[in-house]
């Protein structure tokens, strides 16, 4: 009996060419793969090989949201949070906190260790002491973000309720980062605390050093586009706007290094209004308490308390068809 043709068919031909196409094209991946392995093994380019891991994006994320729920019990939990079970439910969370944080601060660590090729400071067993020191300051940095919280209510008329303001703001979520960060920066952390504020800035755009100190009742309203440097110092209850700088002084390429752990970036006194678009710079610049900075300007000079800083008003130029220009 003689064999069955399957009758010819366009379309399978048609697979076969793309097929064939799609494999010459594979063809060219090995040369391409030889020459990033070569370039991942040049001395002189940047390449993390033969060392030990780093703390994940995804894992310093996941410390973020524990802590959050822990700072902001029921408010980002995915279930229901009554008294009943809030101890097993608060229980759960900071074993699972502490068991994520002693785990990147070990990674973070042990990065450190290598890279600078320091003494052994047993890092897992540090991590893990570490991250209790952190647990132990959860109440403290609670009560701080209360008045965080509350200063953004006071401070901003379209604000509906508390929970809006905790769910919704991102002057409110930067800062508790940052609150949370900046712990982690006081006990020496390395590499953990800059990745948080790195991911608070990437999603808020609010870019705040870990390193910078900020007292209670802060407010960022608004906060796209702000910027505040690792030194900076800022007292009680200020409120800054959208877009506000509070940075260093240009330097030159040399002095970069000697001034890496100076005081770059400037001293915003307790009760300061930083209005949007102002510009602050230099690590001897003091803004004296109670003091309002008004839009767009540009201090590199020490501020005395109370004053008034502002922009001359700009004259307007309105124009149409119909009429001459007139100025206002």
């Amino acid at each position: 009996m003689s064999p069955v043709h399957e009758p010819y068919d366009k379309d399978t031909e048609a697979c076969r060419l793309a097929f064939e196409v799609s494999t010459k094209i594979r063809d060219q991946l090995p040369p391409i793969i030889s020459e990033v392995v070569a370039s991942s093994l040049d001395p002189d380019l940047f390449a993390h090989v033969d060392a030990e891991l780093i703390p994940s994006t995804e894992l310093s994320v996941q410390v973020i949201e524990r802590a959050r729920r822990l700072l902001f019990p029921g408010y980002f939990n995915r279930q229901v949070l009554d008294a009943n079970q809030l101890e097993y439910a608060i229980g759960v969370e900071v074993t699972r906190l502490f068991e994520n944080l002693s785990e990147a601060i070990a990674l973070s660590i042990r990065h450190d260790c290598q890279r600078y090729q320091l003494v052994c400071t047993h890092c897992q067993e540090r991590g893990q002491r570490e991250a209790v020191t952190f647990l132990e300051r959860l109440p403290k940095i609670r009560r701080i973000l209360t008045t965080d919280v509350q200063a953004a209510y006071d401070g901003d008329p379209a604000a509906k309720t508390i929970d809006e303001v905790i769910i919704s703001y991102p002057g409110v979520l930067a800062i508790t980062i940052h609150r949370i960060a900046h712990q982690l920066w006081e006990q020496e952390i390395p590499l953990l605390p800059r990745m948080m504020s790195e991911y608070a800035h990437s999603i808020t755009g609010i870019d705040i050093h870990p390193g910078a100190t900020i007292g209670e009742s802060f407010f960022i309203d608004h906060g796209t586009g702000v910027v505040i440097g690792e030194t900076t110092n800022i007292g009680k209850r200020v409120r800054i706007y959208q877009g506000v700088t509070l940075g260093a002084l240009s330097l030159p390429k040399e002095e970069v290094e000697q001034l890496r752990h100076e005081k770059r970036h400037p001293t915003i006194e307790n009760d300061v209004t930083i209005y949007a678009g102002a510009t602050i710079l230099g690590g001897e610049t003091v803004i004296g308490a109670g003091s309002v900075i008004g839009g767009s300007v540009w201090i590199t000079a020490s501020v005395p308390s109370g004053t008034k800083v502002f922009l001359a008003p700009p004259k307007l130029v309105y124009k149409n068809a119909n009429s001459p220009a007139k100025e206002r």
